[in-house]
């Protein structure tokens, strides 16, 4: 290809870029599509197997193109000058489509497999959007739109409509159930056009009017074996927003355009990162490069420096933030204490099984970047030591500037030792009951976070308790729960060191109390609330409902929502 000039090879290699972005966009279509029919035939399997095939999607297509353009420009694979070329002719040809920033995005995954692109370089990748707005608006609207006298004319309105082609169980009961919820009068609304789908669920999404006021509206959907049944009713910004949550999965909508979708959602949630709405609903890759733009702008309209992050320094983990920046960065450190049974890869795999898994809203979701460069000065001294005595493998740190080569970019949220210290005593005890939760959820659904202990665990700003460290995390079948034998003597019981055999995945849950490190009283509060977690039969019969292929309730709303709760 040598003899060809820059401007033809690049309009040889664009037509495969955007012919591979188009297939992806069918693909993740496609899957997204079969949600309703796995909701009306209550096929769970199949509905987590989707979510899994749905965000491989994404890897396997880019794979294939890598490969093409490598082998179309050959030995001029990585000149900047024909990359120029291509990215001026890519944003020619996705111009007036109203996926454009997904496909910008598209490009730039491109880019960055052949390009180890230190920073950012504007001439080859979409730092900004090329585009202010969409160019084109498509014609189907985004939502239903619904009047009736009253609100329990207006919830029927909305039950009745052709949402999906299996019955309700009782339609008319639900919506006076859900009229008596909705506190205000109302008797406008408008509902998104299509169902969003998540696991077990389906969800009705939009807002009612008192007046020309908007409310937050969403009713969560069961299909039962006697129809489908309103169960929760959602009315508040912050009930929309846990729904939505960065600790859960991502949705299935088949509603047309991600950007008008994200847009409306905002309106919504207004406390809601961008970033987060496109990764709620499957936009993973165009999620990360919305955090990234907003990292930038952060750094450009702030003088803050980085920070070593609150609470009890990580063994595997070095841990930075900004004062009043809403995410943490992960550096994996260079080596760990012995007592960690894990490597650097083990912990990288620990957190591809996370972003593969369902999160049960329990697991906060992290992005993965590489290869980010900043100014040194936006370092504190604290964190640039850290780097060159723990992390000089991965972090680079130079006169003037600092590369991050590997790091984990997740939601700041408070560490749970930290938060029982400071809150009110209702906030620690409510925290504590949340904290038990959390780790039934995670064994509903089929892991456990390895170490039950307070530091590996955050509260968020809706005060839910999630998990963020996964550096000993694994499925919950891959542990045997062991009940403890019984001592012989008291030289058996106060010995340093065990009198019976214990394997590396042997678990004793009689022995978490000891280790949880809480105070009297709230571990007193934990004992009430959920004392069967101390009980081998609570986690073996855990084990055997995941094996059997169960897929367990996990409501992503408070139990007081629910309109039939047993």
């Amino acid at each position: 290809m040598g003899d060809l000039s820059a401007s033809r090879l690049a309009n040889l290699s664009v037509p495969a870029i955007v012919q591979a972005f188009d297939d992806h966009q069918a693909a993740f279509d496609e899957v997204g599509r079969r949600a309703r029919g796995r909701f009306e035939t209550r096929d769970w399997k199949g509905a987590v197997a989707d979510a899994a095939e749905r965000l491989d999607l994404y890897g396997n297509v880019l794979d294939t193109v890598v490969a093409e353009v490598r082998d179309t420009l050959s030995d001029r694979a990585t000149d900047r000058v024909v990359w120029a070329g291509m990215k001026a002719i890519y944003s020619g040809q996705i111009a007036g489509r109203d996926d454009w920033e997904l496909a910008e995005t598209w490009f730039n995954s491109v880019t960055r497999r052949i390009f180890a692109t230190l920073g950012v370089d504007g001439n080859i990748e979409f730092v900004d959007s090329d585009f202010e707005a969409p160019q084109t608006e498509t014609r189907a609207p985004l939502c239903r739109s619904y009047e009736a006298a009253d609100a329990t004319g207006l919830i029927a309105a909305i039950l009745g409509d052709s949402w999906f082609g299996v019955p309700w169980e009782d339609a008319g009961r639900d919506a006076r159930l859900v009229a008596e919820r909705v506190a205000e009068p109302v008797d406008r609304a408008e509902i998104v056009a299509a169902p969003f789908f998540r696991r077990k669920g389906a969800y009705l999404v939009g807002r009612v009017f008192c007046g020309s006021r908007p409310i937050p509206f969403a009713l969560a959907l069961l299909n039962t074996a006697r129809g489908i049944v309103v169960d929760a009713v959602l009315t508040d910004e912050d009930d929309i927003s846990i729904l939505f949550s960065f600790t859960r999965s991502h949705f299935h909508v088949d509603v047309g355009p991600a950007h008008r979708l994200v847009l409306y959602l905002k309106e919504l949630m207004p406390r809601k990162p961008i970033a987060e709405l496109y990764i709620a609903l499957g936009y993973h890759k165009h999620g990360k490069t919305e955090l990234y733009r907003d990292l930038l702008r952060h750094l450009r309209d702030s003088e803050q420096r980085f920070e070593l992050a609150p609470g009890i320094p990580g063994m595997v983990m070095v841990v930075f933030t900004m004062t009043g920046y809403d995410v943490v960065f992960k550096v994996i450190r260079d080596r760990f204490p012995a007592i960690k049974p894990t490597t650097p890869a083990g912990v990288r795999q620990n957190y591809r099984l996370v972003f593969r898994h369902d999160r049960a809203g329990r697991l906060v979701e992290a992005q993965e970047f590489e290869h980010l460069k900043f100014d040194g000065a936006r370092f504190r001294p604290d964190v640039l030591e850290e780097f060159r005595r723990d992390a000089d493998r991965t972090v680079a740190v130079g006169s003037a500037e600092v590369v991050v080569h590997h790091a984990y970019v997740e939601r700041r949220v408070t560490p749970l030792d930290l938060y029982l210290r400071e809150a009110p005593a209702d906030a620690a005890r409510a925290a504590v009951v949340d904290f038990g939760q959390a780790i039934k959820d995670l064994a509903a659904n089929g892991i456990f976070p390895g170490e039950l202990l307070p530091k590996n665990f955050g509260v968020t700003r809706h005060g839910r308790v999630v998990c963020y460290d996964y550096d000993e995390l694994s499925l919950l079948t891959d542990f045997c729960f062991r009940a403890l034998p019984e001592n012989t003597s008291d030289d058996d019981e106060y010995g340093d060191e065990a009198w019976f055999g214990v394997g590396p995945r042997d678990v004793f849950p009689a022995e978490f109390k000891r280790f949880l490190g809480l105070p009297q009283p709230l571990r007193e509060v934990l004992d009430k609330a959920h004392g069967e977690l101390y009980d081998v039969g609570f986690w073996q019969e855990m084990q055997e409902r995941v094996k059997s292929g169960e897929i367990i309730d996990i409501f992503p709303y408070d139990p007081g929502r629910r309109l039939h709760a047993a």
